[in-house]
């Protein structure tokens, strides 16, 4: 297998190489090569989300998110978990549980999404990153699920965490 690095910026390639088929073929593959991201759904004690109003140049706007972040090199993912909640809402969390995994954009990149709710949340100062412009957001898991029926939530990963904690149960009952 032969692969040519096509473009190289910060932390991602763009890679062209040789791939086997399962049937056999043979293709010419280019993938975006991803270092991996964590995302974060933080609940208050009175069961509210913790979430982001961000602006992203990518798409000139402002999007409701949770506090995400791609993995610096060498990086443990719960660590960068933990740094991220922390540059992002200035919050740390006492308690972390596991949700699984995404891949956000398999047809052409090789990212993996890690997912965590964390709680028993406490203020903490930390520096957010030059280019990132935020304002937290609190909202109830119904005021959440109404943002998203009238599509003010657009963020896949955003509603993909969400889909996760609901379907293992996690969800605060009494926000």
């Amino acid at each position: 297998m032969t692969t040519k690095t096509l473009c190289q910026w910060k932390c991602f390639s763009v890679e062209q190489s040789s791939h086997t088929l399962p049937d056999g073929r043979e293709i010419e593959f280019t993938t975006v090569i991803h270092p991996g991201a964590v995302i974060i759904v933080p609940i208050d004690e009175a069961g509210n989300l913790i979430m982001l109003n961000q602006y992203r140049p990518a798409i000139k706007d402002w999007i409701l998110e949770f506090p995400a972040g791609t993995l610096e090199s060498n990086e443990d993912i719960l660590g960068c978990a933990q740094r991220e909640l922390a540059e992002e809402t200035q919050l740390s969390a006492r308690h972390w549980h596991n949700l699984g995994e995404l891949f956000p954009v398999p047809g052409f990149c090789d990212e993996v999404q890690y997912l965590f709710l964390a709680t028993q949340l406490k203020p903490c100062q930390a520096q957010c990153d030059d280019d990132e412009v935020i304002e937290v957001v609190k909202m109830t898991p119904a005021e959440f699920l109404s943002k998203v029926a009238e599509n003010e939530i657009k963020d896949a990963k955003t509603l993909a965490a969400f889909l996760k904690l609901q379907s293992m149960g996690l969800l605060p009952t009494t926000a």
